[in-house]
């Protein structure tokens, strides 16, 4: 039976458990809430996050201690915010890792690093990038919740380490497909948080469909011309890993992204709208990471330009998107 770590407590991780679950499996998931942890034990579900998934206790065991979590691992998949995912890691070494896939959920680069998850872990775990593998979307948490018919992409350099867990993440209402894209298909996922900022903005602002449509369209451009810099090589953008998870982001009532630009639009303060915001939203540290990323190639990325101004140089969101208007095409 494949053994599965799962390191993270939040909503995503949830649902990763909730759809590797309906396979044949074990799962080691490490929350770093013990209260949680207790719980779960007790009540077979997250208390905190989508509390209508029940958890099979002979399948997901939990613990408090990562290296219990880890132990005996074959896969270990990162489901915390990608801000935050150093701090539980900071006691593993390299042999930790040894002969183990990781696997990244998450959706955002390290801050100050302004580096993938990915290449992160390489570096500081030396865990082979063939060993590696990303999950993207369209695929919220809530409709895995609900069972909702859903779509992964495993993303690797390596296609049977993608097409292997590709196969553990599917199930009767989730089809996970392989590709071999894993930087493409990594940068499109962070930047889709950066639009989907930028439409929320917008719409706070008071803009509608008509003017986030064509901000989507622009979108999928800037993002190819940044992913065509940062890693050129043949790829269809049109897909389900690229354009569809952008989609998705940009225009669902579930897209935390959304939310959190939807209510700086509306005049909240960073602060305030992270305050008020239960769940982290991954492309308000990404924003950074790509607009200092760019300085070095110089790509044309007004969507994110404005999106950086108005989140950290705190310029006006209504001038700065009215600026971004006379851009779009």
């Amino acid at each position: 039976m494949t053994s599965i770590a799962v390191i993270g407590g939040g909503s995503w991780a949830t649902a990763i458990i909730k759809i590797l679950s309906e396979n044949n499996v074990s799962i080691r998931w490490w929350l770093r809430d013990r209260a949680a942890v207790e719980h779960i034990r007790k009540h077979h579900y997250n208390p905190d996050y989508l509390r209508d998934v029940r958890l099979s206790p002979r399948k997901v065991k939990t613990f408090t201690k990562i290296t219990d979590a880890l132990n005996g691992a074959d896969y270990v998949i990162l489901a915390i915010p990608a801000a935050f995912v150093q701090e539980p890691l900071a006691t593993l070494t390299p042999k930790h890792f040894e002969g183990k896939r990781v696997v990244s959920a998450i959706k955002g680069m390290i801050p100050q690093r302004h580096i993938l998850v990915t290449d992160w872990v390489e570096e500081h775990f030396h865990v082979p990038i063939d060993q590696m593998c990303v999950i993207a979307g369209p695929c919220h948490a809530e409709e895995v919740a609900l069972e909702k018919q859903s779509y992964l992409t495993i993303a690797s350099t390596n296609e049977a380490c993608a097409a292997d867990f590709a196969q553990l993440m599917s199930c009767s209402f989730v089809t996970a497909n392989p590709l071999a894209d894993l930087y493409g298909v990594e940068y499109a996922a962070v930047m889709k948080n950066i639009v989907a900022l930028a439409c929320g903005i917008s719409h706070g602002l008071g803009y509608g469909d008509n003017f986030q449509a064509v901000m989507v369209s622009n979108a999928m451009q800037e993002i190819k011309r940044f992913v065509d810099a940062v890693d050129p090589r043949e790829r269809d953008l049109s897909a389900s890993a690229y354009l569809g998870d952008l989609l998705v982001t940009a225009y669902s009532q579930f897209s935390r992204n959304r939310t959190f630009g939807n209510m700086i639009g509306r005049g909240y303060s960073v602060q305030s709208a992270q305050m008020e915001m239960k769940m982290i939203a991954e492309g308000y540290y990404a924003v950074n990471s790509i607009y200092e990323m760019n300085k070095q190639y110089g790509v044309e990325m007004p969507i994110t330009e404005a999106t950086y101004k108005i989140l950290y140089e705190r310029e006006a969101p209504a001038s700065e998107i009215a600026k971004l208007k006379l851009r779009l095409r």
